[in-house]
């Protein structure tokens, strides 16, 4: 797998591309900032990025405007974000789109180095891959009614993992579930969510979307 690295702190940067060295994989370009990540990848055209949040020069969402620029220019190309920081906005748009190909891990990920290995191999081959913590603070409860509300538990479990990417044949392995019990919660999902009867649009990302709080 080819890989190019966007991350400011220069510990890290090198960690991560020893690490990947390691796996197997190849690291084209390793930069610090959002404009040498876009830069790279229209020079190299990684199988994926796998970028920070916050970087030079102003240190706020350089990281994420990158991302969505690469998903805009290049969709072949998955984009990995790697964060501290859950920037609620761009994590939406990224979680709404459903061609795959994208995550986003918050960092203490890169600790459990098996979880960020399957993640990059995910949305490298086209699929996608969200930290449930992540998940979690786009799906909070807000002082409005509780759009969860109208779920049971397990319904709610469901459409957590839907939201991280998981393929209903994924959900079911993790809940320790048949897939016919998985896709009967489903379609309940979205009989409550009045999307039962939606046409021309993904039922799947629309039951995401109903929950993200900006």
């Amino acid at each position: 797998m080819r890989v190019i690295l966007a991350e400011d702190s220069a510990l890290l940067r090198e960690g991560l591309v020893r690490l990947l060295a390691e796996e197997g994989h190849d690291v084209v370009a390793a930069v610090s900032d959002g404009e040498a990540l876009v830069a790279a990848t229209g020079e190299h055209r990684p199988d994926v990025v796998v970028t920070d949040v916050r970087m030079p020069p102003t240190h706020t969402d350089e990281g994420l405007r990158a991302a969505m620029e690469i998903r805009r220019s290049w969709p072949e190309i998955g984009v990995l974000v790697l964060s501290q920081y859950v920037e609620r906005r761009y994590a939406a748009d990224l979680v709404s789109d459903d061609r795959g190909r994208v995550g986003y891990l918050l960092k203490d990920r890169v600790a459990q180095v098996g979880e960020f290995l399957d993640a990059l191999d995910r949305v490298a081959a086209g699929g996608a891959a969200f930290d449930p913590e992540v998940v979690r603070r786009l799906l909070a409860r807000t002082s409005r009614v509780d759009p969860l509300a109208r779920l049971t538990q397990r319904e709610r479990e469901v459409l957590e993992k839907m939201a991280q990417g998981h393929t209903n044949a994924s959900i079911a392995a993790t809940l320790h579930v048949s897939r016919s019990a998985v896709e009967k919660h489903v379609g309940t999902i979205f009989d409550k969510l009045d999307l039962g009867h939606v046409t021309g649009f993904s039922r799947r990302v629309l039951a995401v979307l109903r929950y993200l709080q900006s």
